[in-house]
Protein backbone atom coordinates (compact mmCIF):
# COMPACT_ATOMS: atom_id res chain seq x y z
CA UNK A 1 0.00 0.00 0.00
CA UNK A 2 1.63 3.27 -0.96
CA UNK A 3 0.25 6.95 -0.06
CA UNK A 4 -0.63 8.67 -3.38
CA UNK A 5 -1.53 12.80 -3.10
CA UNK A 6 -4.07 14.69 -5.20
CA UNK A 7 -4.29 18.26 -4.64
CA UNK A 8 -2.89 17.90 -2.03
CA UNK A 9 -5.32 15.21 -0.45
CA UNK A 10 -3.34 11.80 0.68
CA UNK A 11 -5.65 9.09 -1.22
CA UNK A 12 -4.55 5.14 -0.27
CA UNK A 13 -3.75 3.32 -2.94
CA UNK A 14 -3.49 -0.57 -3.43
CA UNK A 15 -1.02 -2.93 -4.71
CA UNK A 16 -1.21 -6.45 -5.50
CA UNK A 17 -2.34 -9.01 -4.40
CA UNK A 18 -5.63 -8.64 -2.84
CA UNK A 19 -6.92 -9.96 0.33
CA UNK A 20 -10.34 -11.96 0.52
CA UNK A 21 -11.47 -8.79 3.02
CA UNK A 22 -10.55 -6.48 -0.01
CA UNK A 23 -12.57 -8.68 -2.36
CA UNK A 24 -15.37 -8.83 -0.05
CA UNK A 25 -15.23 -5.37 -0.17
CA UNK A 26 -15.04 -4.70 -3.92
CA UNK A 27 -18.04 -7.27 -4.23
CA UNK A 28 -19.97 -5.00 -1.59
CA UNK A 29 -18.80 -1.85 -3.72
CA UNK A 30 -20.18 -3.31 -7.02
CA UNK A 31 -23.76 -4.42 -4.95
CA UNK A 32 -24.17 -0.50 -3.86
CA UNK A 33 -23.90 0.57 -7.64
CA UNK A 34 -26.29 -2.06 -8.80
CA UNK A 35 -24.56 -4.67 -9.48
CA UNK A 36 -25.77 -8.35 -9.35
CA UNK A 37 -28.93 -7.06 -9.02
CA UNK A 38 -31.50 -7.84 -11.87
CA UNK A 39 -33.77 -5.25 -11.43
CA UNK A 40 -31.15 -2.92 -13.24
CA UNK A 41 -30.89 -5.05 -16.65
CA UNK A 42 -29.27 -2.17 -18.80
CA UNK A 43 -26.31 -0.80 -17.70
CA UNK A 44 -26.88 -0.95 -13.65
CA UNK A 45 -25.89 -5.17 -14.06
CA UNK A 46 -22.15 -6.16 -14.48
CA UNK A 47 -21.31 -9.48 -15.63
CA UNK A 48 -21.51 -12.42 -13.00
CA UNK A 49 -18.08 -12.78 -11.97
CA UNK A 50 -16.57 -9.01 -12.67
CA UNK A 51 -16.24 -8.39 -9.19
CA UNK A 52 -13.79 -10.81 -8.21
CA UNK A 53 -10.75 -10.89 -11.08
CA UNK A 54 -7.41 -11.07 -9.22
CA UNK A 55 -4.55 -7.80 -9.46
CA UNK A 56 -2.53 -10.84 -11.16
CA UNK A 57 -3.17 -11.46 -14.90
CA UNK A 58 -5.61 -14.14 -14.67
CA UNK A 59 -4.85 -17.24 -17.43
CA UNK A 60 -8.06 -19.05 -17.77
CA UNK A 61 -11.82 -18.62 -16.91
CA UNK A 62 -14.32 -15.30 -17.73
CA UNK A 63 -12.43 -12.23 -16.48
CA UNK A 64 -8.84 -11.46 -16.10
CA UNK A 65 -6.25 -8.91 -17.05
CA UNK A 66 -3.97 -7.72 -19.84
CA UNK A 67 -1.53 -6.10 -17.63
CA UNK A 68 0.05 -6.54 -14.17
CA UNK A 69 0.33 -3.06 -13.28
CA UNK A 70 -0.18 -0.99 -9.64
CA UNK A 71 -4.01 -0.05 -9.18
CA UNK A 72 -5.14 3.08 -9.16
CA UNK A 73 -7.68 4.03 -6.55
CA UNK A 74 -8.81 7.52 -7.30
CA UNK A 75 -11.15 8.82 -3.99
CA UNK A 76 -14.64 9.54 -4.10
CA UNK A 77 -14.25 13.13 -4.09
CA UNK A 78 -11.55 12.94 -6.68
CA UNK A 79 -14.32 10.63 -8.79
CA UNK A 80 -16.66 13.68 -8.46
CA UNK A 81 -13.73 16.12 -9.77
CA UNK A 82 -13.34 14.33 -12.95
CA UNK A 83 -17.21 13.44 -13.22
CA UNK A 84 -18.46 17.17 -13.02
CA UNK A 85 -16.13 17.83 -16.19
CA UNK A 86 -17.45 15.12 -18.17
CA UNK A 87 -21.38 15.82 -18.97
CA UNK A 88 -21.82 17.93 -22.71
CA UNK A 89 -24.34 20.64 -20.69
CA UNK A 90 -25.68 21.12 -24.03
CA UNK A 91 -28.25 24.13 -24.63
CA UNK A 92 -28.90 23.46 -28.58
CA UNK A 93 -27.38 22.07 -31.35
CA UNK A 94 -23.82 20.98 -31.11
CA UNK A 95 -23.05 19.40 -34.81
CA UNK A 96 -19.29 20.25 -33.98
CA UNK A 97 -19.45 17.29 -31.35
CA UNK A 98 -21.06 14.73 -34.21
CA UNK A 99 -18.41 12.41 -35.98
CA UNK A 100 -18.41 12.45 -39.81
CA UNK A 101 -16.84 9.26 -40.04
CA UNK A 102 -19.07 7.17 -38.18
CA UNK A 103 -22.85 7.10 -38.46
CA UNK A 104 -25.23 6.55 -35.57
CA UNK A 105 -26.55 3.27 -35.78
CA UNK A 106 -22.78 2.15 -35.14
CA UNK A 107 -23.20 3.08 -31.29
CA UNK A 108 -26.12 0.59 -30.88
CA UNK A 109 -24.30 -2.14 -33.11
CA UNK A 110 -21.33 -1.96 -30.36
CA UNK A 111 -23.99 -2.37 -27.63
CA UNK A 112 -25.14 -5.38 -29.48
CA UNK A 113 -21.69 -6.62 -30.30
CA UNK A 114 -21.11 -6.06 -26.18
CA UNK A 115 -23.94 -8.00 -25.21
CA UNK A 116 -23.31 -11.07 -27.59
CA UNK A 117 -19.38 -10.96 -26.29
CA UNK A 118 -20.57 -11.17 -22.70
CA UNK A 119 -23.90 -13.36 -22.95
CA UNK A 120 -24.21 -15.91 -19.98
CA UNK A 121 -26.36 -18.77 -20.49
CA UNK A 122 -25.40 -20.68 -17.07
CA UNK A 123 -28.12 -22.29 -15.21
CA UNK A 124 -29.23 -21.57 -11.79
CA UNK A 125 -27.52 -24.69 -10.72
CA UNK A 126 -24.10 -23.80 -12.15
CA UNK A 127 -24.52 -20.25 -10.69
CA UNK A 128 -25.16 -21.76 -7.10
CA UNK A 129 -21.71 -24.01 -8.13
CA UNK A 130 -19.35 -20.96 -8.88
CA UNK A 131 -20.64 -18.35 -7.17
CA UNK A 132 -18.04 -16.27 -8.24
CA UNK A 133 -17.83 -17.20 -11.89
CA UNK A 134 -14.15 -17.55 -12.41
CA UNK A 135 -13.46 -21.16 -14.17
CA UNK A 136 -15.81 -23.74 -16.04
CA UNK A 137 -17.49 -20.89 -18.33
CA UNK A 138 -17.14 -20.98 -21.90
CA UNK A 139 -15.08 -18.38 -23.67
CA UNK A 140 -16.44 -15.07 -25.03
CA UNK A 141 -17.30 -15.62 -28.51
CA UNK A 142 -19.06 -13.59 -31.43
CA UNK A 143 -21.23 -16.27 -32.13
CA UNK A 144 -24.86 -14.67 -31.67
CA UNK A 145 -25.74 -16.02 -28.34
CA UNK A 146 -28.03 -13.49 -27.88
CA UNK A 147 -30.09 -14.32 -30.93
CA UNK A 148 -29.63 -17.96 -30.89
CA UNK A 149 -29.67 -18.44 -27.21
CA UNK A 150 -28.96 -22.70 -26.86
CA UNK A 151 -30.84 -23.07 -30.02
CA UNK A 152 -34.48 -25.09 -31.14
CA UNK A 153 -34.08 -27.77 -28.94
CA UNK A 154 -33.32 -25.74 -25.65
CA UNK A 155 -35.24 -22.77 -26.32
CA UNK A 156 -38.05 -23.47 -28.41
CA UNK A 157 -39.85 -20.51 -27.32
CA UNK A 158 -37.32 -18.35 -29.76
CA UNK A 159 -38.38 -20.38 -32.53
CA UNK A 160 -41.40 -19.61 -34.73
CA UNK A 161 -43.53 -23.54 -35.16
CA UNK A 162 -45.10 -23.17 -38.36
CA UNK A 163 -41.48 -22.52 -39.89
CA UNK A 164 -40.88 -26.39 -38.00
CA UNK A 165 -38.33 -24.56 -35.54
CA UNK A 166 -35.84 -23.38 -38.45
CA UNK A 167 -36.98 -19.64 -37.84
CA UNK A 168 -36.60 -17.12 -35.56
CA UNK A 169 -39.90 -15.79 -33.91
CA UNK A 170 -41.17 -12.64 -35.15
CA UNK A 171 -43.98 -10.57 -33.14
CA UNK A 172 -46.24 -8.70 -34.58
CA UNK A 173 -49.06 -5.83 -33.30
CA UNK A 174 -50.61 -2.78 -34.39
CA UNK A 175 -49.55 -3.65 -37.79
CA UNK A 176 -45.75 -3.48 -37.03
CA UNK A 177 -43.32 -5.83 -36.58
CA UNK A 178 -41.77 -6.18 -32.84
CA UNK A 179 -39.90 -8.82 -30.84
CA UNK A 180 -41.58 -11.34 -29.56
CA UNK A 181 -43.38 -10.84 -26.33
CA UNK A 182 -45.05 -13.17 -23.14
CA UNK A 183 -48.44 -11.55 -22.20
CA UNK A 184 -46.73 -9.08 -19.88
CA UNK A 185 -44.75 -7.44 -23.04
CA UNK A 186 -41.38 -8.80 -21.84
CA UNK A 187 -39.62 -9.90 -24.42
CA UNK A 188 -38.83 -13.34 -25.61
CA UNK A 189 -34.99 -13.01 -26.58
CA UNK A 190 -31.50 -14.95 -26.07
CA UNK A 191 -30.64 -11.76 -24.03
CA UNK A 192 -33.10 -9.70 -22.25
CA UNK A 193 -30.59 -6.68 -22.34
CA UNK A 194 -31.05 -6.67 -25.89
CA UNK A 195 -34.71 -4.87 -25.26
CA UNK A 196 -33.30 -2.54 -23.09
CA UNK A 197 -33.86 0.68 -25.41
CA UNK A 198 -35.40 1.46 -29.16
CA UNK A 199 -32.61 0.94 -31.05
CA UNK A 200 -30.96 -2.15 -29.61
CA UNK A 201 -34.25 -3.70 -29.54
CA UNK A 202 -34.88 -2.46 -33.30
CA UNK A 203 -31.10 -4.41 -34.24
CA UNK A 204 -32.23 -7.46 -32.47
CA UNK A 205 -35.34 -8.10 -34.63
CA UNK A 206 -33.35 -6.89 -37.52
CA UNK A 207 -30.79 -9.82 -36.94
CA UNK A 208 -33.94 -12.48 -36.58
CA UNK A 209 -35.07 -11.36 -39.93
CA UNK A 210 -31.80 -11.40 -40.78
CA UNK A 211 -31.52 -15.18 -40.09
CA UNK A 212 -34.96 -15.97 -41.34
CA UNK A 213 -33.84 -14.35 -44.89
CA UNK A 214 -30.98 -16.59 -45.00
CA UNK A 215 -32.94 -19.77 -44.28
CA UNK A 216 -34.79 -18.55 -47.18
CA UNK A 217 -31.42 -18.35 -49.50
CA UNK A 218 -29.84 -21.60 -47.85
CA UNK A 219 -33.20 -23.58 -48.44
CA UNK A 220 -33.39 -22.24 -52.31
CA UNK A 221 -29.31 -23.13 -52.98
CA UNK A 222 -28.78 -26.39 -51.58
CA UNK A 223 -24.69 -25.34 -51.97
CA UNK A 224 -24.83 -23.37 -49.38
CA UNK A 225 -25.04 -26.51 -47.58
CA UNK A 226 -21.89 -28.44 -46.30
CA UNK A 227 -21.31 -31.58 -45.54
CA UNK A 228 -24.45 -33.09 -43.62
CA UNK A 229 -25.44 -29.38 -42.28
CA UNK A 230 -28.99 -29.04 -41.64
CA UNK A 231 -30.78 -25.57 -43.29
CA UNK A 232 -30.67 -24.15 -39.75
CA UNK A 233 -26.86 -25.16 -39.05
CA UNK A 234 -26.17 -23.94 -42.62
CA UNK A 235 -28.06 -20.57 -42.23
CA UNK A 236 -26.73 -20.10 -38.56
CA UNK A 237 -23.26 -20.62 -40.00
CA UNK A 238 -23.35 -18.39 -42.97
CA UNK A 239 -25.29 -15.61 -40.49
CA UNK A 240 -22.44 -15.47 -37.83
CA UNK A 241 -19.57 -15.84 -40.62
CA UNK A 242 -21.60 -12.72 -42.19
CA UNK A 243 -21.97 -11.10 -38.89
CA UNK A 244 -17.88 -11.70 -37.99
CA UNK A 245 -16.98 -10.18 -41.24
CA UNK A 246 -18.70 -6.67 -40.63
CA UNK A 247 -17.83 -7.00 -36.80
CA UNK A 248 -13.95 -6.89 -37.92
CA UNK A 249 -14.00 -5.19 -41.22
CA UNK A 250 -17.22 -2.14 -41.14
CA UNK A 251 -17.40 -1.72 -36.73
CA UNK A 252 -14.01 -2.45 -35.82
CA UNK A 253 -12.40 -0.71 -38.71
CA UNK A 254 -14.25 2.53 -37.96
CA UNK A 255 -13.65 2.05 -34.12
CA UNK A 256 -9.77 1.96 -33.82
CA UNK A 257 -9.04 3.08 -37.51
CA UNK A 258 -7.41 1.89 -40.58
CA UNK A 259 -3.78 1.99 -39.09
CA UNK A 260 -4.59 0.46 -36.03
CA UNK A 261 -6.33 -2.93 -37.84
CA UNK A 262 -3.63 -3.05 -40.38
CA UNK A 263 -1.45 -3.33 -37.42
CA UNK A 264 -3.24 -6.05 -35.65
CA UNK A 265 -4.63 -7.83 -38.37
CA UNK A 266 -2.29 -8.68 -41.72
CA UNK A 267 -4.14 -9.02 -44.99
CA UNK A 268 -1.88 -8.67 -47.15
CA UNK A 269 -1.02 -12.66 -47.24
CA UNK A 270 -2.78 -15.72 -48.32
CA UNK A 271 -4.65 -15.54 -45.33
CA UNK A 272 -4.95 -13.30 -42.23
CA UNK A 273 -2.61 -13.15 -39.55
CA UNK A 274 -3.30 -11.34 -36.17
CA UNK A 275 -0.46 -9.79 -34.18
CA UNK A 276 -1.29 -9.72 -30.80
CA UNK A 277 0.92 -7.91 -28.22
CA UNK A 278 -1.07 -7.73 -25.26
CA UNK A 279 -3.68 -9.66 -25.21
CA UNK A 280 -2.61 -13.32 -24.28
CA UNK A 281 -4.10 -16.28 -22.24
CA UNK A 282 -2.80 -19.72 -21.14
CA UNK A 283 -5.84 -22.19 -21.95
CA UNK A 284 -9.05 -20.14 -22.99
CA UNK A 285 -9.20 -16.41 -24.09
CA UNK A 286 -10.69 -14.64 -20.91
CA UNK A 287 -12.50 -11.02 -21.19
CA UNK A 288 -9.86 -8.37 -20.00
CA UNK A 289 -11.21 -5.90 -17.28
CA UNK A 290 -8.92 -3.29 -19.24
CA UNK A 291 -11.70 -3.78 -21.91
CA UNK A 292 -14.32 -4.82 -20.29
CA UNK A 293 -14.47 -1.32 -17.61
CA UNK A 294 -12.16 1.03 -19.77
CA UNK A 295 -11.57 0.90 -23.07
CA UNK A 296 -15.20 -0.97 -24.50
CA UNK A 297 -17.26 1.56 -22.89
CA UNK A 298 -15.54 3.80 -25.15
CA UNK A 299 -19.56 3.84 -26.93
CA UNK A 300 -21.23 6.15 -23.94
CA UNK A 301 -19.10 8.88 -25.54
CA UNK A 302 -20.63 8.31 -28.91
CA UNK A 303 -24.60 8.27 -27.51
CA UNK A 304 -26.31 11.67 -28.95
CA UNK A 305 -28.49 13.25 -26.76
CA UNK A 306 -31.76 13.44 -28.52
CA UNK A 307 -32.63 11.53 -31.91
CA UNK A 308 -35.23 11.15 -34.80
CA UNK A 309 -36.46 7.80 -35.34
CA UNK A 310 -38.43 8.31 -38.16
CA UNK A 311 -40.61 10.20 -40.02
CA UNK A 312 -42.92 10.65 -37.46
CA UNK A 313 -40.84 10.22 -34.12
CA UNK A 314 -38.80 12.66 -33.02
CA UNK A 315 -36.40 14.02 -32.09
CA UNK A 316 -36.63 12.94 -28.41
CA UNK A 317 -34.28 12.25 -25.75
CA UNK A 318 -32.04 8.83 -25.38
CA UNK A 319 -33.11 8.36 -22.00
CA UNK A 320 -35.12 10.64 -19.11
CA UNK A 321 -34.45 9.95 -15.55
CA UNK A 322 -38.26 8.85 -14.72
CA UNK A 323 -39.16 4.95 -14.68
CA UNK A 324 -39.81 4.12 -18.19
CA UNK A 325 -43.53 3.61 -18.16
CA UNK A 326 -43.62 7.61 -16.90
CA UNK A 327 -43.49 9.42 -20.14
CA UNK A 328 -43.37 6.14 -22.76
CA UNK A 329 -44.02 8.45 -26.00
CA UNK A 330 -40.87 11.02 -24.36
CA UNK A 331 -37.80 9.18 -24.83
CA UNK A 332 -36.74 5.97 -25.83
CA UNK A 333 -36.25 4.21 -23.31
CA UNK A 334 -36.79 0.26 -23.60
CA UNK A 335 -38.19 -2.88 -21.71
CA UNK A 336 -41.82 -2.50 -23.16
CA UNK A 337 -43.69 -3.27 -26.13
CA UNK A 338 -43.14 -1.13 -29.60
CA UNK A 339 -45.49 2.05 -29.44
CA UNK A 340 -47.62 2.55 -32.98
CA UNK A 341 -45.42 3.99 -35.76
CA UNK A 342 -42.15 2.97 -34.10
CA UNK A 343 -40.38 1.08 -36.21
CA UNK A 344 -37.40 2.32 -37.29
CA UNK A 345 -35.73 3.75 -40.54
CA UNK A 346 -32.52 2.58 -40.66
CA UNK A 347 -31.38 4.98 -43.00
CA UNK A 348 -31.56 7.68 -40.80
CA UNK A 349 -28.91 5.38 -38.72
CA UNK A 350 -26.73 3.57 -41.56
CA UNK A 351 -25.79 4.55 -44.57
CA UNK A 352 -28.44 2.56 -46.38
CA UNK A 353 -30.92 3.02 -49.21
CA UNK A 354 -34.28 3.67 -47.65
CA UNK A 355 -36.70 6.14 -45.60
CA UNK A 356 -35.19 8.90 -44.30
CA UNK A 357 -31.72 8.35 -45.74
CA UNK A 358 -31.45 12.36 -46.71
CA UNK A 359 -30.95 12.83 -42.70
CA UNK A 360 -28.42 10.18 -42.03
CA UNK A 361 -27.55 11.07 -38.08
CA UNK A 362 -24.04 10.65 -36.69
CA UNK A 363 -22.60 9.49 -33.71
CA UNK A 364 -20.72 11.93 -31.40
CA UNK A 365 -17.25 12.12 -31.75
CA UNK A 366 -15.47 9.52 -28.87
CA UNK A 367 -14.44 12.50 -26.40
CA UNK A 368 -14.60 13.31 -22.83
CA UNK A 369 -18.13 14.57 -23.20
CA UNK A 370 -21.19 12.66 -22.32
CA UNK A 371 -24.38 13.10 -23.52
CA UNK A 372 -26.46 14.60 -20.70
CA UNK A 373 -29.30 11.90 -20.51
CA UNK A 374 -26.87 9.48 -18.94
CA UNK A 375 -26.23 11.98 -15.53
CA UNK A 376 -29.49 10.44 -15.08
CA UNK A 377 -30.34 7.21 -16.35
CA UNK A 378 -34.20 5.74 -15.50
CA UNK A 379 -34.08 3.37 -12.59
CA UNK A 380 -34.76 0.12 -15.04
CA UNK A 381 -31.36 0.74 -16.68
CA UNK A 382 -29.34 2.67 -13.92
CA UNK A 383 -30.12 0.97 -10.40
CA UNK A 384 -29.49 2.91 -7.86
CA UNK A 385 -26.27 4.67 -9.16
CA UNK A 386 -28.55 6.89 -12.15
CA UNK A 387 -25.08 9.20 -13.51
CA UNK A 388 -23.61 6.34 -16.18
CA UNK A 389 -20.30 8.53 -15.15
CA UNK A 390 -20.34 7.95 -12.13
CA UNK A 391 -20.64 4.63 -12.28
CA UNK A 392 -18.22 4.11 -14.98
CA UNK A 393 -15.54 5.90 -13.10
CA UNK A 394 -15.88 4.12 -9.75
CA UNK A 395 -16.47 0.49 -11.67
CA UNK A 396 -12.93 1.52 -12.30
CA UNK A 397 -11.44 2.29 -9.32
CA UNK A 398 -13.68 -1.10 -7.64
CA UNK A 399 -12.08 -2.97 -10.26
CA UNK A 400 -8.23 -1.60 -9.51
CA UNK A 401 -7.79 -0.91 -12.40
CA UNK A 402 -4.23 1.10 -13.43
CA UNK A 403 -3.93 4.32 -14.26
CA UNK A 404 -4.07 5.53 -18.39
CA UNK A 405 -0.66 6.99 -17.98
CA UNK A 406 0.55 3.48 -16.67
CA UNK A 407 -1.09 1.43 -18.99
CA UNK A 408 0.18 3.79 -22.22
CA UNK A 409 3.65 3.35 -20.36
CA UNK A 410 3.34 -0.49 -20.54
CA UNK A 411 2.14 -0.51 -24.22
CA UNK A 412 5.05 1.85 -25.54
CA UNK A 413 2.75 4.28 -26.52
CA UNK A 414 3.33 8.25 -26.77
CA UNK A 415 1.50 9.20 -23.06
CA UNK A 416 -0.89 12.37 -22.97
CA UNK A 417 0.43 15.23 -20.79
CA UNK A 418 -0.96 16.45 -17.97
CA UNK A 419 -1.74 19.46 -20.55
CA UNK A 420 -3.23 17.28 -23.02
CA UNK A 421 -5.26 14.94 -20.30
CA UNK A 422 -7.00 18.73 -18.70
CA UNK A 423 -7.74 17.23 -15.56
CA UNK A 424 -8.08 19.42 -12.41
CA UNK A 425 -4.74 19.59 -10.85
CA UNK A 426 -3.34 16.64 -13.42
CA UNK A 427 -2.15 13.69 -12.04
CA UNK A 428 -3.73 9.89 -12.62
CA UNK A 429 -5.79 9.38 -14.84
CA UNK A 430 -8.56 6.71 -14.65
CA UNK A 431 -8.20 4.32 -17.42
CA UNK A 432 -11.72 4.82 -19.15
CA UNK A 433 -11.24 8.63 -18.94
CA UNK A 434 -7.55 8.47 -20.61
CA UNK A 435 -8.61 6.35 -23.60
CA UNK A 436 -11.37 8.59 -23.97
CA UNK A 437 -9.24 11.99 -24.06
CA UNK A 438 -6.52 9.99 -25.89
CA UNK A 439 -8.67 9.42 -29.21
CA UNK A 440 -10.22 13.66 -28.71
CA UNK A 441 -6.64 14.50 -28.34
CA UNK A 442 -4.81 11.96 -31.23
CA UNK A 443 -7.83 11.35 -33.37
CA UNK A 444 -9.68 14.32 -33.41
CA UNK A 445 -12.48 12.31 -31.66
CA UNK A 446 -12.96 10.12 -35.01
CA UNK A 447 -12.01 6.75 -33.73
CA UNK A 448 -9.98 5.26 -30.95
CA UNK A 449 -6.03 6.30 -30.03
CA UNK A 450 -3.20 3.89 -29.83
CA UNK A 451 -3.89 2.57 -26.32
CA UNK A 452 -7.87 2.08 -26.44
CA UNK A 453 -7.36 1.06 -30.48
CA UNK A 454 -5.33 -1.89 -29.33
CA UNK A 455 -6.91 -2.98 -26.63
CA UNK A 456 -10.32 -3.34 -28.44
CA UNK A 457 -8.78 -4.60 -31.69
CA UNK A 458 -6.61 -7.18 -30.19
CA UNK A 459 -9.26 -8.63 -28.08
CA UNK A 460 -11.73 -8.26 -30.94
CA UNK A 461 -8.97 -10.43 -33.07
CA UNK A 462 -8.15 -12.96 -30.14
CA UNK A 463 -11.46 -13.92 -29.35
CA UNK A 464 -12.03 -14.62 -33.06
CA UNK A 465 -8.83 -16.00 -33.97
CA UNK A 466 -9.46 -18.80 -30.85
CA UNK A 467 -13.21 -19.72 -32.04
CA UNK A 468 -12.79 -22.88 -33.71
CA UNK A 469 -16.23 -21.91 -34.93
CA UNK A 470 -15.64 -18.78 -36.70
CA UNK A 471 -14.38 -17.65 -39.88
CA UNK A 472 -11.28 -16.90 -38.64
CA UNK A 473 -9.85 -19.97 -37.61
CA UNK A 474 -11.79 -22.35 -39.56
CA UNK A 475 -11.43 -20.92 -42.81
CA UNK A 476 -9.58 -17.87 -42.83
CA UNK A 477 -9.43 -16.85 -46.69
CA UNK A 478 -13.43 -17.39 -46.53
CA UNK A 479 -15.33 -14.24 -48.15
CA UNK A 480 -18.63 -13.20 -47.94
CA UNK A 481 -21.10 -13.83 -50.76
CA UNK A 482 -24.58 -12.52 -49.62
CA UNK A 483 -25.73 -9.63 -51.86
CA UNK A 484 -23.67 -6.18 -50.63
CA UNK A 485 -22.51 -3.21 -52.68
CA UNK A 486 -19.16 -3.98 -52.60
CA UNK A 487 -18.68 -7.89 -54.11
CA UNK A 488 -16.55 -9.67 -51.35
CA UNK A 489 -17.32 -7.44 -48.88
CA UNK A 490 -20.27 -7.45 -46.02
CA UNK A 491 -21.18 -3.97 -44.43
CA UNK A 492 -23.88 -3.75 -41.62
CA UNK A 493 -26.19 -1.85 -44.68
CA UNK A 494 -25.67 -4.66 -46.71
CA UNK A 495 -26.79 -6.61 -43.70
CA UNK A 496 -30.12 -4.49 -43.44
CA UNK A 497 -30.95 -4.21 -46.98
CA UNK A 498 -31.02 -8.61 -46.80
CA UNK A 499 -33.33 -8.10 -43.88
CA UNK A 500 -35.56 -6.06 -45.40
CA UNK A 501 -36.30 -4.43 -41.67
CA UNK A 502 -36.81 -0.78 -41.30
CA UNK A 503 -36.29 0.27 -45.32
CA UNK A 504 -39.96 1.98 -45.80
CA UNK A 505 -41.77 5.14 -44.23
CA UNK A 506 -42.99 4.59 -41.11
CA UNK A 507 -46.34 7.14 -41.83
CA UNK A 508 -49.49 7.74 -40.68
CA UNK A 509 -51.94 6.39 -43.45
CA UNK A 510 -52.94 9.78 -45.92
CA UNK A 511 -50.69 12.17 -43.98
CA UNK A 512 -48.96 14.20 -46.64
CA UNK A 513 -45.31 13.74 -46.93
CA UNK A 514 -43.23 15.47 -44.17
CA UNK A 515 -40.83 17.88 -45.59
CA UNK A 516 -36.88 16.63 -46.21
CA UNK A 517 -38.08 13.08 -44.89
Amino acid sequence: MSIVHENGVATRQIHAPRTTEQLMATATAAHEMGCGSRSARGHGYEMRGASYVPVSRLHEGRFGRMFRLTPFVPSDARIAEIAATIPENATGPTPELDNPTIPAGYTYLGQFIDHDLTFDPASSLERQNDPDALTNFRSPRFDLDCVYGRGPVDDPFLYDRTADGQKMLIGRHDDEDDLPRNVQDTALIGDPRNDENIFVSQLQLTMLKFHNAVVDAVSGDPSMRRGSETLFDAAQRVVRWHYQWLVIHDFLRRTVGEEMLADVLDEDGPVPRVDRRFYDWRNEPFMPVEFSVAAYRFGHSQIRGRYRLNTLVGPLPTFLPDPVAAQPLGHFGGFRILPPFWTIEWGRFFEVQGAGSADLQLSRRIDTRLADPLKALPPEIGGARPSLIDRNLTRGARMLLPSGQDVAGRMGADVLTDDELGLPGGGPAPLWFYILREAEVRADGEHLGEVGGRIVAEVFLGLMEADPSSYLRNEPDWRPFLPSATPGDFAMPDLIAFAGHGLGVTDLPGRPPAPGG
